[in-house]
């Protein structure tokens, strides 16, 4: 089988359900941009320091394949779909709430930085902003399953506590923004 198929050529795309669209439709954005942060997901999970999360972030990299399946099915489609569960957002909640007990609380923003693992997170975290971003501009439209304006929503906060867990286990010190009079 060839990768390439050609249809695409004229700047359209199909949609799960057979619907043509150009690729600048802002359910393709929305699809396009999660299938971005799941690639950004793969390369926090393969940081070393990230070794005993492994099976959480993979099963997050799980959640966003599917995400971006119901993204891409045509508006309308019908045949099934594997679900967005609400156990996953639980599931990032207690993994922040646990992150969050061995941290010293929050007395300024932070900047991102001071090791590679830190920055990724950050990355990840930025993209999933703007996944979701892109997501609630198609819901706005089309309507989308709140399920996943919540699970990216919480993931965000995932991403910025996980950038926290990582420079502390580092021995990083954090950057605290302190505005140009401090």
């Amino acid at each position: 089988m060839k990768i390439y198929t050609k249809t695409g050529d004229e700047g359209k795309t199909s949609l799960i359900g057979g619907a043509r669209v150009v690729k600048s439709h802002d359910r393709v954005a929305a699809y396009g941009t999660v299938d971005e942060l799941n690639a950004h997901i793969g390369l926090v999970r393969d940081q070393p320091v990230n070794a005993p999360r492994q099976s959480l972030l993979l099963e997050i990299q799980n959640n966003l394949f599917v995400m971006g399946s119901l993204l891409a099915a045509d508006t309308g489609y019908q045949a099934k779909l594997p679900p967005l569960l609400p156990e996953s957002v639980t599931a990032l909640e207690e993994a922040i709430d646990q992150m969050q007990a061995t941290l010293e609380p929050m007395r300024y923003f932070i900047l991102p930085g001071g090791h590679v693992s830190v920055s990724q997170c950050h990355i990840a975290r930025c993209v999933c902003r703007r996944a979701e971003r892109s997501v609630v501009l198609l819901h706005e439209k089309e309507g989308v399953d709140h399920l996943i304006l919540v699970y990216l929503n919480r993931l965000s906060d995932y991403l910025f506590v996980l950038s926290r867990a990582i420079a502390k286990e580092l021995g990083i010190a954090e950057n605290h923004w302190k505005g140009k009079d401090k």
